[in-house]
């Protein structure tokens, strides 16, 4: 089931996000994974994007936002959905991930791991994974977003990534740069 894509009354009809099951909605073009992220990391590379990880948690109202107001504006969900591959993962969750150091632990161990503390948050990998599993866990990402972010700024956050901006300096530099 794709999004963005097919053509209604000769506008471009986005896919909704969709109500799982354990309570955390998901858009339907997210990435389906056997959660391992350096390959998840390798495969998006090899698509020519990017691997962002969003930590949900169920009921929380920001990630539903994040779901019904961000990702249903047309212009940030073709523009995530081009550019990055996303991994819903749940702060909380039991299923067993494959670090980049080849740890295998459940989703909740992982966010500990990471210093995860707050959903959503988003976190934004280098382009492929040689060398990141020497690094310490939060050194091995290149950019993190915490809570909610208002449309705009959440759509500067993906191009700040997308355009490695974080190379030069910080998000706050490149939204004042922007704006």
């Amino acid at each position: 089931m794709g999004g963005g894509l097919a053509l209604h009354g000769g506008r471009r009809a986005f896919a909704a996000a969709i109500l799982t099951d354990d309570g955390l909605y998901r858009q339907p073009w997210f990435l389906e994974s056997l959660l391992e992220l350096a390959e998840d990391l390798e495969a998006a590379a090899d698509n020519g994007k990017r691997l962002a990880v969003m930590w949900e948690l169920r009921g929380c109202p920001y990630c539903r936002d994040t779901h019904l107001v961000n990702f249903a504006k047309p212009e940030i969900e073709e523009f995530v959905k081009e550019r990055f591959d996303v991994l819903q993962l749940n702060i909380i969750g039991a299923r067993e991930v494959t670090d980049f150091d080849g740890e295998k632990l459940p989703e909740k161990r992982l966010a500990e791991k990471y210093g995860v503390r707050f959903t959503p948050t988003f976190q934004f990998f280098p382009e492929r994974p040689a060398g990141l599993a020497a690094r310490k866990p939060r050194e091995r990402e290149v950019a993190r977003a915490q809570g909610y972010l208002q449309p705009a700024h959440f759509l500067a956050m993906f191009k700040f990534v997308s355009e490695r901006a974080y190379e030069k300096g910080s998000l706050a530099d490149y939204l004042k740069a922007n704006s």
